[in-house]
Order: C-alpha cells, then sequence, then structure tokens
C-alpha cells in the first residue's frame, strides 16, 4: 500500500511555513523532517506516524485514537501511530503535525552529513 498523497499534502500544508521542514520518503512513506529529525510521516500502512515525546505518550494513547507504534514486533517509545479516520480535516492533522514539528525541534541538531 503506497501512502496516502492527500494525507502527506494536509501535513505538507501544516507545516510549509515552519523553518528546518524537509521531506523525504522513508520506509515506504513521506516523512517530514525538522531539523534532520523525523517529525511526522504518511504512512504506507495508512494513517500517519507520529514522533511525540516519549512522556507525553501514553497519555496521548489513553486520551485519542493513537496507538503506540509497533516497528519489528517491538513497541517504540515516542512513536505514535493515528489512524486515517482520525485525519480527515486540516485541524486535526495541525494537531498532530504542530505536536510532532515542536518535539523533533526540541531535539540536538543532527549533524549535517558530508559529502
Amino acid at each position: 500500500m503506497a501512502y496516502d498523497e492527500q494525507l502527506a499534502d494536509r501535513i505538507r500544508g501544516c507545516l510549509e511555513d515552519q523553518p528546518g521542514v524537509t521531506e523525504s520518503t522513508m520506509f515506504g512513506g513521506l516523512a517530514f523532517m525538522v531539523g534532520g529529525h523525523m517529525a511526522i510521516a504518511a504512512s504506507h500502512q495508512g494513517g500517519a506516524l507520529v514522533r511525540v515525546d516519549p512522556a507525553d505518550a501514553d497519555d496521548l494513547v489513553d486520551t485519542t485514537s493513537a496507538e503506540v507504534a509497533v516497528m519489528r514486533g517491538r513497541p517504540m517509545p515516542g512513536w505514535l501511530r493515528v489512524p486515517a479516520d482520525d485525519l480527515d480535516d486540516v485541524v486535526q492533522v495541525a494537531t498532530w503535525a504542530d505536536r510532532s514539528a515542536a518535539y523533533a525541534r526540541s531535539l540536538p541538531p543532527k549533524p549535517e552529513s558530508e559529502s
């Protein structure tokens, strides 16, 4: 399954005015990077893969439809899957995109790779 291009467009629209945002294809989806850190992605599994502060993850799982992301059979702390049904409009997408971008921006800058 390919990622949802309409969802990617909604994410792009939410992040386009923020500094340091780039896009990269990753894991079969389209990831939005902030300062070199993945923040949110339109997932090839449907919905979005969202990076959040691990300290907030349990509360978000308890109060939203998000679930802890599982990769290769292991739960990934600080990574949530948000179903497509909860990303239908720009307000819903902006809530997750802004949260993920703010967390990615709080991380130490990644060194630029040498070419």
